[in-house]
């Protein structure tokens, strides 16, 4: 009996665990388009571009090799989260180039180039900043509209839970009025027309799905428009590119 006791003991925890295991592997993922190491690569770069540079510091810049190096060594490492995966070939694009240039710095630094190390630490912050326009959307509301997009378009829709769905597009449509709302930094203010054209475009896709799901349309209905929605987003997020 004892034994018996034991050996279904161990079963049920078995199959609780397996269980648990299984909810875990279901469960979308935390939703961040975060890169740490970004962000801290940072500091380096606010000290060649606002203060070595401007002052034409080639000493300073000199000094600042090693902490570009280990910035750029963890860059070179990063691992982009989900939300992220369809910039992950423009990211290591973007940090093969950023190796070059930190080639360049350092040549021209090694030789006192003073001219070509300063053209190198300019390339240097431009190549930083295409980084984060990389993985951070122009505008929050982007950003926030995105990490909805992302469950629905890549979990709710291939599970096809309508009450997620549902819930999933009601908040997105909420979304999209700050989105519709938001207004561009000044440097892009070239851009506003087309902007405001493609952003139109998708509030036009968020109320369709919305319609077809009052409306009760069927499931290809459905995830056509969710489908197209997803591409106007794209389209959106390219306006900046």
């Amino acid at each position: 009996m004892i034994k018996r006791a034991i050996f279904t003991c161990a079963l049920f925890l078995s199959l609780v665990s397996t269980g648990f295991v299984l909810a875990q592997e279901q469960k979308p993922p935390e939703i961040t388009s975060e890169v740490p190491q970004l962000y801290e690569f940072h500091e380096v770069i606010y000290q060649i571009w606002h203060e070595a540079w401007p002052q034409k510091n080639v000493e300073l810049l000199k000094e600042l090799i090693p902490q570009i190096d280990s910035g750029y060594v963890k860059l070179s490492r990063v691992k982009l989260p989900a939300i992220l995966h369809e910039k992950e070939a423009k990211w290591s694009e973007g940090i093969k180039a950023m190796g070059t240039i930190i080639d360049r710095y350092k040549a021209a630094a090694t030789s006192g180039e003073k001219e070509a190390l300063l053209k190198a630490a300019e390339d240097l912050h431009s190549q930083y900043e295409f980084l984060v326009r990389t993985v951070r959307p122009v505008l929050k509301e982007m950003d926030i509209f995105h990490q909805g997009l992302y469950l629905l378009y890549h979990y709710y829709i291939l599970e096809y839970d309508l009450n997620k769905i549902t819930e999933s597009v009601n908040g997105l449509a909420q979304q999209m009025e700050a989105l519709n709302k938001a207004e561009l930094p000044k440097k892009y203010q070239s851009r506003q027309e087309q902007f405001n054209r493609v952003r139109a475009e998708l509030s036009s896709a968020v109320n369709k799905v919305q319609q077809l799901i009052k409306t009760k349309a069927d499931k290809e209905s459905i995830v056509a428009a969710i489908e197209q929605m997803h591409t106007n987003y794209q389209k959106l997020t390219a306006v900046f590119e």
